[in-house]
């Protein structure tokens, strides 16, 4: 999964006009082709070969013999591109994916999620967050159910199978659980702060927050500037914090570029490490030039990798399980 994804969309891929349309519009209609393409970041063209080649994963059709994928099979896709990414040959990462049958955990509490936003029962939605943090704690409840429910809603909004409001209100209980979850933060003056901003063209937000719940749960300081912020502000802001660490998140290629010069920015900043995240660097040969760290697609794994650059973790200012 990839924790600092837009809602919206990941990177843009050219798909044919007729595999952009959706067929129907209930919660069971299933994604297209090219909606999955844009969620994971997944060539279009390499979707279909892994199916041709090694029959996977094996999509409904409908009458007009479009390809609908269900939520399971778009994380079997999410967890064959993340073995993929890690080095794994194509035929090895889809054994070990049908060899556990590709159900991430916290799957049955993500489709209660959507089914919830899908409702518009703003109570039911807090009720699934609440019993997932119960049971897995809030940073997994966080990592694998509220994110992974925002894309699902999000991806079906850009399918058609859902319309605004329903995204809009899963956006505002998520965003408002958050915040409930969020520890207080220490005065500016703490040390090691670490400074989070989306770059100067990017708005999407949700992701950057709940990153920084993570952290600040974990006893970090943490500086959160929001959307659309301008590279001389972040970098300012990084100068005079001292901060160790600094992230840019990202969620469009065409935002790419705006987002870049921050982090340059920063990373010109001695004492401070940058790392960056999102949709607009998804794709690994974009990376290859830009000076910062790139956070990678686990939530958590960021999060350690912050606190291995902090040093040692000091005691969590929250609770840990609620």
């Amino acid at each position: 999964m990839h924790p600092f994804g837009s809602m919206h969309r990941l990177t843009s891929w050219a798909v044919p006009s007729e595999e952009m349309a959706s067929e129907g519009t209930g919660p069971q209609a299933g994604s297209s082709i090219a909606a999955v393409s844009e969620l994971l970041g997944i060539p279009v063209p390499t979707i279909r070969s892994w199916e041709r080649r090694y029959g996977f994963p094996s999509p409904h059709r409908t009458r007009g013999r479009h390809r609908r994928y269900s939520e399971q099979e778009i994380s079997q896709l999410r967890d064959l591109r993340d073995l993929v990414t890690k080095g794994y040959s194509t035929v090895d990462a889809v054994r070990r994916v049908v060899r556990s049958g590709g159900e991430a955990e916290g799957t049955e509490a993500v489709e209660e999620l959507v089914r919830s936003a899908l409702a518009l029962d703003p109570e039911a939605l807090e009720r699934s967050l609440e019993r997932a943090a119960r049971s897995m704690g809030v940073e997994k409840a966080i990592a694998t159910v509220g994110l992974p429910a925002m894309r699902v809603i999000g991806a079906r909004w850009k399918a058609g199978t859902c319309n605004v409001d329903h995204e809009h209100l899963a956006t505002q209980v998520v965003r408002s659980w958050l915040a409930r979850k969020a520890p207080p933060q220490p005065p500016t003056s703490a040390r090691d702060p670490v400074v989070l901003a989306c770059g100067p063209k990017d708005m999407h937000t949700i992701a950057l927050e709940a990153f920084g719940v993570v952290l600040g749960r974990r006893g970090r300081s943490i500086r959160l500037l929001g959307a659309l912020t301008p590279t001389d502000a972040f970098a300012s802001t990084v100068r005079a914090l001292r901060a160790p660490v600094a992230v840019v998140a990202c969620q469009r290629g065409v935002t790419r570029k705006a987002a870049v010069g921050s982090i340059e920015a920063a990373a010109a900043i001695p004492g401070t490490r940058v790392f960056y995240a999102g949709d607009g660097f998804a794709n690994p040969a974009v990376r290859s030039s830009i000076a910062g760290e790139y956070l990678g697609e686990d939530l958590l794994a960021a999060a350690d990798l912050v606190e291995a650059t902090l040093g040692r973790r000091p005691r969590a200012s929250g609770p840990s399980e609620n």
